[in-house]
């Protein structure tokens, strides 16, 4: 099958959580033989934050204009089976008209924030999707289920499926060392996770003043202070990321608010840390359950005091079980292996394997 992806960014992974899944969807489609094309906006700061600079079996354009985009991509655009255009991409609007007037296969729209985008839909915020366009997509991939599911029917979506975060296992693996932190948190500055990270990392921090803690991720204010026992590192690599979470007894995990309100939202870095093998604390929202069990898989809390009980309570026994169940369900269930199942069973319900030009692999 010929797959052409137009996405946020798949080589910088800096501030974005695009990259990772982008990265785990292009290589299970390429290891299944099909030919993928992803396209990319060539901007200065993905440019300088790079730590992808090719995509083994697949091919990566960088394109700079709506017009580069066409000149470069507009045959494989016409020629596709199926083009794949995600969420916050510039110019995403005349993006999707061009490739609605040229393309010969199918389209779906990858939503890889859907409770934001519903609320830009809902506000009449057309930075990359507008209501008008919806119904016009053959598939729509949401990134949260539930209520979200029923949101974007209302908005005329024609075949819309949950496809949550995914996890590439070829790049999360659990790596075995002593940790060095009690309580580490990956993700980037967001004035809406910010009080959450006061509560449940920092106010822990302050009252275990001989436990140790870490908080990576870049656009963090200056002016922010941290407790002295809160190492500070700027941007981890998804290379790293294993060994990140492994220096870590427990992983916190955070969901802004709008995936909060939503549910059904897991983040990708979620399933990473599962991944990875690490214990995780997470908030809580509706729908969390249906991706971890809690007290057996996760430990979920609501307060700074929750917190400080699952550090100084919880055993090695206990918090070791905890982190091989959970990474034993993201990998049944959250693999980029389980997303592109999902992919191609929707595309033979889309269209006939005879109208293909590279069937589908199984």
């Amino acid at each position: 099958m010929k797959v052409v992806v137009l996405g946020l960014s798949i080589t910088s992974s800096w501030g974005n959580g695009h990259a990772t899944n982008y990265r785990g969807l292009v290589r299970e489609l390429a290891s299944r033989g099909h030919q993928v094309l992803f396209c990319e906006r060539d901007v200065p700061w993905y440019e300088s934050t790079r730590d992808l600079r090719e995509l083994r079996g697949a091919r990566l354009l960088l394109y700079r204009s709506l017009d580069e985009l066409v000149q470069e991509a507009g045959g494989a655009i016409t020629e596709a089976d199926l083009v794949i255009i995600g969420s916050h991409i510039q110019e995403g609007l005349a993006i999707a008209e061009y490739v609605f007037a040229t393309t010969e296969g199918r389209t779906a729209f990858y939503d890889i924030e859907t409770p934001e985008t519903i609320a830009k839909l809902v506000a009449g915020d057309p930075e990359y999707l507008t209501p008008a366009l919806v119904p016009r997509f053959d598939l729509y991939l949401a990134s949260s289920g539930g209520p979200s599911i029923t949101r974007l029917e209302e908005f005329g979506a024609r075949r819309v499926v949950p496809f949550y975060a995914m996890v590439d296992p070829r790049g999360y693996v659990a790596v075995a060392s002593r940790p060095c932190w009690d309580l580490g948190y990956l993700g980037s500055y967001s004035p809406d996770r910010q009080a959450s990270l006061e509560s449940l990392m920092l106010a822990p921090a302050r009252a275990l003043r001989a436990r140790r803690f870490v908080v990576a991720g870049p656009q963090y204010p200056e002016e922010l202070s941290w407790p002295a026992n809160v190492a500070r590192i700027q941007h981890v690599a998804p290379g790293r990321h294993p060994v990140f979470y492994g220096a870590q007894r427990f992983t916190l995990n955070l969901t802004r608010s709008a995936m909060r309100e939503a549910g059904w939202a897991p983040s990708v870095r979620l399933f990473e840390a599962a991944a990875c093998g690490t214990a995780i604390i997470s908030d809580g929202w509706p729908g969390l359950d249906e991706f971890f069990t809690p007290d057996k898989e996760i430990l979920v809390v609501r307060s700074a005091d929750d917190v400080l009980r699952a550090l100084i309570e919880t055993g090695i026994e206990t918090r070791l079980a905890l982190a091989a169940r959970a990474r034993q369900r993201v990998m049944r269930e959250h693999s980029a292996a389980r997303r592109v199942d999902q992919l191609e069973r929707e595309l033979v319900e889309l269209m006939p394997m005879g109208g293909l030009a590279h069937p589908l692999h199984h």
